[in-house]
Order: structure tokens, then sequence, then C-alpha cells
């Protein structure tokens, strides 16, 4: 593993609004991660943890559709322009921003930014979007209006300008970039604007028929060798089977159960190329004693690096 990256210095960030969800709650989420202790858990792996508190915005209207065909776009632009300045922030101080929302709308403003810095910088940036939903719906054909599932098209330069542009001129992502992982919703729309975008997905059947290791090793190939990549991890808890995790606004059956998420991050790890994260969409009021919260704690302390067992990988294998 080299730990060059995941040595670098930690940054929590919480962004507490669920302007872009349905259902009222994930504006809890980064305070049910702060009460599982998340700070202390990555301390004690010997990381600098900074903590900068909850960023400001405006309140949840629960407004209804606009001319744009969305929901509470003004404020969801304002969420996400504060966001993408503190995590682009973060970056340029050399530390690594960990982004505790609030709904998976707000991945548009940090991944907007971790997409500036890499332009800057000449990096190539790679982005895992752990989710049980592909978010790639656009104003025109979203069934809800809600703007978390509007995220990765956004990314792709489409839909409302103002959240397409947040990172500067030209789309924050193109092609292959992002790779998606464990879809088990998706309407027929979204079906084809993922062939549209070029995205690369592993839905669950895919899981299923090869097993979590082999898309990990597949999602993360060349990684490990490549010293001018960024990983962006986008980490929404719903990916998560809702037998383990049932503290989501939008849970799914048939997800990810706890040794394939393990796994899941335990091989990112491996990588060593983690730069920058996002953790979205836990709701402690659909949660249980905020067991949701803590395990998504204990999968976040695997993603950097707490393992059973630290092993060497043959040269060329990830």
């Amino acid at each position: 593993m080299d730990t060059t990256l995941l040595a670098r210095p930690v940054t929590l960030i919480g962004v507490p609004t669920d302007v872009g969800a349905a259902r009222l709650g994930a504006a809890m989420g980064p305070d049910a991660l702060r009460v599982a202790q998340l700070g202390p858990a990555l301390q004690r792996l010997g990381l600098e943890v900074q903590d900068v508190g909850n960023l400001h915005g405006p309140p949840n209207p629960r407004g209804e559709r606009t001319a744009e065909g969305l929901r509470n776009l003004a404020e969801c632009e304002a969420w996400n322009r504060a966001t993408h300045d503190a995590v682009h922030a973060q970056l340029e101080a050399g530390r690594l921003p960990v982004m505790l929302g609030g709904d998976h709308n707000l991945a548009i403003g940090s991944i907007s930014a971790v997409s500036r810095h890499c332009r800057a910088a000449g990096k190539r940036l790679r982005v895992l979007w752990l989710d049980a939903h592909s978010d790639s719906n656009t104003p025109e054909i979203s069934p809800s209006g809600n703007v978390h599932g509007v995220p990765v098209a956004s990314l792709y330069g489409l839909g409302p300008a103002s959240l397409a542009g947040l990172g500067g001129p030209g789309a924050a992502l193109e092609g292959a970039q992002l790779c998606q992982i464990g879809l088990r919703s998706v309407d027929a729309a979204e079906k084809r604007m993922i062939h549209q975008l070029g995205l690369e997905v592993y839905d669950m059947r895919a899981i299923d028929e090869l097993g979590m290791r082999e898309v990990m090793r597949r999602a993360l190939a060349g990684l490990q060798e490549d010293g001018g990549v960024h990983l962006h991890l986008s980490f929404d808890v719903d990916f998560l089977d809702p037998e383990i995790a049932p503290g989501t606004g939008t849970t799914v059956r048939g997800g990810p159960n706890y040794r394939e998420a393990q796994l899941c991050m335990e091989m990112i790890a491996d990588t060593g190329r983690l730069a920058s994260l996002d953790i979205v969409e836990l709701n402690p009021a659909l949660d249980i004693r905020n067991q949701t919260a803590e395990l998504v704690v204990d999968l976040v302390e695997s993603l950097f690096g707490k393992s059973t067992l630290v092993r060497a990988l043959p040269a060329g294998r990830v």
C-alpha cells in the first residue's frame, strides 16, 4: 500500500442540509457521524484530523418544482457553492477533505471543486460513486424534481448552468472518469443517460456475477501505479443493504452486505490514492440508535487503512 496520500491531514466539513432530497433528516447526518466518533476514529489511525464544523446556508423551503423543473434549486445552488469553496480551499492547502452530508446533491459542489483542483494541478481524476441509484437525471427526465437525483448529469455539463458550471468553464467530468458501483434502482430514462454519458457501471447483478473483489479490481485498475491520479470517493449510505444500514431516506433492498462493503473499502485503501471523500444521505431520523452512522465510521476506518492484516500485493495487482 502506498501510504503517501493516506498520510495527508484530514479535514471534516459538515454540510447540514436536505434541500435536494424528498425526505427530511439528512441535514442531521454530519452531527450523527460526529456522535459516532468519526474524528477520533481517524485520529486513532494516526491521522491529523481537523473538524471545521458545519457550513451555513439557506433552510429547506420544501418548495414545488420551478420553471427549471427542479425543487429548491436556488437553495441547492447556495449549498453547492459553499461546499465547492470549502472543499477547494482544503485541497489547495494540501489536506484531504471529507464532506459530511447532507444529501447527495452536494456532490456537485465537492466534485466540481476536486475537478477544478485536478485541472490546475495536472492530475487525472477518477471518481468512484457508491450508490443504489445512478443520480443521472436531468430536469427534463427527473420523475421527482429532487436535485439529489441530478448530480451526475450536472457534473457532466447537463442541467442548470448554475450547477453544471460551478467549478469553472466546461464540464467537471467526461467519459468514463466516473465509475458507479452498487446500482439497483435505475429508471428507463436514466439507463439511456448512462449510455449517453459513457459511464462505467457495475450494478448489483455485476457484483453478484463477478464478486465484489473482481468489480473493485476492475474499477481500481492501474490506480496503484499512477502517481498522478486523484481518487475521489462519493459514498451514498444507501449503497449498503438496508438490513445493515436502515438510516437513509431512499433504501433499496439487495445491496452489498457488511463484508462486501468492507472489501470495497479495503481495496480502495490498498491503492493509497484516496484524496477526497463524500459521505452523504445518512438520515439519523430513520436510524436505530445511530447504528448506521456507527457502521459508516467502521467502513471509513477501513477506507483509511484499518485492516485485519497488512498484506503486500503482487506487482501489478490491485
